[in-house]
């Protein structure tokens, strides 16, 4: 059974210490590629060189929303040439996110539009970072997105009827950890049946999100734990797991082009 983790953050200091032992978890756990998802500059370079130096992980590169306010076109123009590296295969994460609102709306929406005309230049899928945007983002990828579906939902948690628009417009849904948390994840276990199979990412978020029930151990979340979220899902759905983590790591290849 192959595991891949769409959305990790691999580069994170938290993982300073004990990076060797946190990949060879991630193997046991049958975790075969993971794809680690920049938030800033700094970020990015070091998410590149962990990609340079371990075939089974990826890259992507972009400012998250609450990182946007270091955003300027010399930054873009380096994003832009990180981009071009083999190792990197999507841009992100990017997005919306006006629950603790790091950076001011107009900043946050300036840079979404910016990095996802860079994206559509260079033809890359994008990973989108939505939280509290009350319907914003998705008017955004309907009038500035080039190329839409090119991409996937992080950590989806909307409503059904946002759920049904990303859908609609062709996009993929990444699932977290959050899915086996059993308060918090409850919408989204009722939502998770109306996704087609075809359109399903898992990923951990890590090294936040930890899923249960390692959520009782530790605090810090990390690939290997990509195989919790597979399971609950595999339960929700009454799937096969072996039958499931096949269809998902496929999805997750063909989305980032990865043969």
């Amino acid at each position: 059974m192959k595991l891949f983790d769409s959305h990790c953050h691999l580069d994170d200091s938290a993982y300073d210490t004990d990076f060797n032992q946190v990949l060879q978890r991630s193997e046991d756990a049958g975790v075969s590629a993971m794809m680690i998802a920049g938030i800033h500059l700094e970020s990015c370079r070091k998410a590149v060189m962990i990609a340079e130096s371990y075939p089974h992980i990826y890259a992507a590169v972009g400012f998250h929303p609450h990182d946007t306010a270091a955003a300027d076109e010399s930054a873009l123009k380096q994003l832009r040439k990180l981009a071009d590296h083999p190792n990197v295969k999507a841009w992100g994460e990017i997005g919306l996110d006006f629950n603790r609102m790091h950076t001011p709306q107009a900043i946050q929406e300036k840079w979404l539009i910016r990095q996802i005309e860079a994206a559509d230049d260079m033809n890359m899928p994008i990973i989108f970072h939505e939280r509290d945007s009350d319907g914003r983002l998705l008017s955004i990828l309907k009038t500035s997105h080039r190329h839409p579906g090119n991409g996937v939902i992080h950590c989806f948690s909307g409503t059904h009827a946002e759920l049904m628009q990303y859908l609609e417009m062709g996009y993929c849904i990444g699932i977290t950890g959050i899915l086996t948390l059993q308060s918090r994840g409850a919408n989204l276990r009722t939502l998770a049946p109306d996704i087609p199979r075809n359109r399903i990412l898992i990923e951990t978020d890590a090294p936040y999100l930890t899923p249960a029930p390692e959520k009782n151990r530790f605090r810090r979340n990390e690939p290997a734990f990509v195989k919790s979220v597979l399971l609950k899902l595999s339960e929700i759905l009454d799937e096969n797991p072996e039958t499931l983590a096949e269809t998902l790591w496929n999805n997750t290849c063909a989305l980032f082009r990865i043969l």
